[in-house]
């Protein structure tokens, strides 16, 4: 008898990259089983995907697929939805009211009204809602933010963080970035909805800090562009610190350049994404350190995301399994009536609302001549 979970999933064909990256990542950690999905929005195309797949239940559409899996004894536990962002919301409602655990790609929707109804439905259903910002599963990653939480650098004051890449310096006509730079698919933000995200999301998770103002200077370079692919965003955190952020998609020689850097009083962290096995501690007035993950010096909020010795680097698949494995724990814990181990930190609907509330700001803003605007 298996203990893994009964995994659904909406969207994620063939031809879909992320798809196949959270099968994988449900895969790392044998937590899940995947047994039936509704791949596309196309019939033909979700059964051929399902049937490439080998799943036992393949279904024409997600609506269908939620009535129908909520009625079977063996029916799935949880759901991944993986569709481009404007069909988040009305496919994650379908499994809330019906109970159905779901774990959602980022960001949270396309708008902000839908983002407020999302959080909503997720309330009152009693299920779980996981948002994989899987930045937040990297072992480095919770080593610094297990460091900030102990006051190991002080006083957050300032808070720098950047995600460009260069995929969209031109325009492209495949499937990844038709949906992306369409603002009825992808909504209001282009970069600061595909990977700005990511950067307000990790800055905010390791310093422990919430943005409550930014201004937002946000610009379309490539000509006919209908949503920004460069943003640079001055930050103002609850409590004082100050941070910039900066996200862009035509930013030649950069593929995935997520990187951070947290000042305190006491010192300051580094951490990039294409380097992510290293997290760089510089004390005040001290020579600058480098903890490896599973090295000396690294905590146990960093060895429990962890899966292999040192040397023997882990990155993104791994990360995302870390999300994965956490919601993993989270269900059963539901399931049986008890609460997660406390250092179980995926990230929830809230984040995703904070998300979504990112991205609207920095629009409002941008149109207003990059003015200060609240983030509420």
């Amino acid at each position: 008898m298996t203990n893994r979970i009964r995994l659904g999933m909406v969207g994620g064909g063939n031809d879909a990259f992320i798809g196949g990256v959270h099968r994988i990542a449900s895969r790392i950690d044998d937590r899940y089983e995947l047994v039936a999905g509704a791949l596309s929005s196309t019939p033909e195309k979700a059964r051929a995907s399902g049937e490439a797949l080998g799943l036992p239940r393949i279904y024409d559409d997600y609506k269908q697929m939620a009535i129908r899996e909520a009625r079977r004894k063996d029916g799935i536990e949880a759901v991944s939805i993986v569709t481009p962002n404007h069909a988040h919301y009305a496919a994650a409602r379908e499994f809330l009211k019906r109970g159905i655990h779901v774990i959602c790609d980022k960001p949270l929707t396309s708008t902000l009204a839908d983002a407020k109804k999302l959080v909503k439905a997720a309330e009152q259903s009693g299920a779980l809602f996981i948002l994989t910002h899987n930045y937040t599963g990297y072992p480095m990653v919770r080593q610094a933010r297990e460091m900030v939480a102990k006051g190991d650098i002080g006083t957050i004051r300032v808070v720098q963080v950047e995600y460009p890449q260069d995929w969209l310096s031109e325009e492209q006509d495949f499937k990844q970035a038709e949906w992306r730079t369409d603002p009825a698919r992808s909504g209001a933000g282009g970069s600061t909805g595909d990977i700005g995200t990511h950067a307000h999301n990790l800055a905010c998770f390791i310093s422990g800090l919430e943005v409550e103002a930014l201004a937002a200077d946000l610009d379309a370079f490539v000509p006919g562009r209908q949503v920004d692919d460069n943003a640079h965003v001055m930050l103002r955190f609850k409590g004082g610190a100050k941070g910039m952020l900066w996200s862009s998609q035509v930013a030649p020689g950069n593929e995935n350049a997520l990187r951070i850097r947290v000042y305190g009083e006491k010192g300051g962290l580094e951490w990039a994404q294409e380097d992510p096995n290293y997290l760089w501690v510089t004390p005040l007035g001290e020579p600058k350190r480098l903890i490896t993950r599973n090295g000396a010096g690294a905590g146990e909020a960093a060895a429990r995301m962890s899966r292999v010795p040192p040397g023997h680097p882990e990155g993104y698949l791994e990360g995302f399994a870390n999300i994965y494995s956490e919601a993993a724990e989270a269900i059963r814990a539901h399931q049986a009536g008890t609460t997660p181990d406390a250092a179980v930190l995926y990230p929830t609907v809230q984040d995703g609302l904070r998300g979504v509330q990112f991205v609207d700001a920095c629009v409002r803003s941008s149109k207003r001549n990059a003015a200060w605007v609240s983030m509420d």
